[in-house]
């Protein structure tokens, strides 16, 4: 029996290419779905996603993760500090994507603990992130790290959209 090494680090510079390509396999997956078409254009990371990302990987006040499959990158995740009125602050997950073939193993729970345990030496008062309406497996993964809606972003299309 063969197994499976899973795991997540901090992105290095070498990954960033890899990074990039899988935001980009992110973006393609949700923008179909009920919400993507605004939100792959209002929340969705912005590109040039390697300069996007390259900011982030650099920042002080932001981690980019890679998730891992026996050394192979096949998941990312993002979380950024955000200053709240009060002084306090929050982190915000801001993109987390594991490839369709790499899920199930663990992976992505090995970068959000990455995540959550990065916030959490920065004092952050909580963590945020966003899930589609009607995206049942992102939600679930988000509950089991302790993550549950908190204000539900309501729209309506005025187009002829899939808004």
């Amino acid at each position: 029996m063969t197994s499976i090494d899973e795991g997540a680090r901090q992105a290095v510079d070498s990954d960033m290419a890899a990074v990039a390509g899988l935001a980009a396999e992110a973006v393609a997956e949700l923008a179909p779905h009920r919400g993507g078409y605004v939100w792959s254009r209002l929340e969705a990371r912005s590109g040039p996603l390697d300069q996007s990302l390259g900011r982030d990987h650099r920042a002080d006040d932001a981690l980019v993760v890679v998730g891992t499959i026996d050394e192979t990158v096949v998941g990312y995740g993002a979380i950024r500090l955000v200053a709240l009125h009060d002084g306090a602050v929050l982190g915000r997950v801001t993109d987390i994507y594991v490839t369709p073939e790499a899920r199930g193993v663990g992976v992505g729970e090995a970068m959000m603990g990455e995540l959550l345990d990065w916030a959490g030496r920065r004092g952050c008062i909580g963590v945020d992130s966003l899930a589609l309406p009607g995206d049942r497996e992102t939600k679930n993964f988000f509950e089991t790290h302790g993550l549950v809606a908190r204000a539900i972003t309501v729209h309506r299309s005025l187009g002829d959209t899939a808004g």
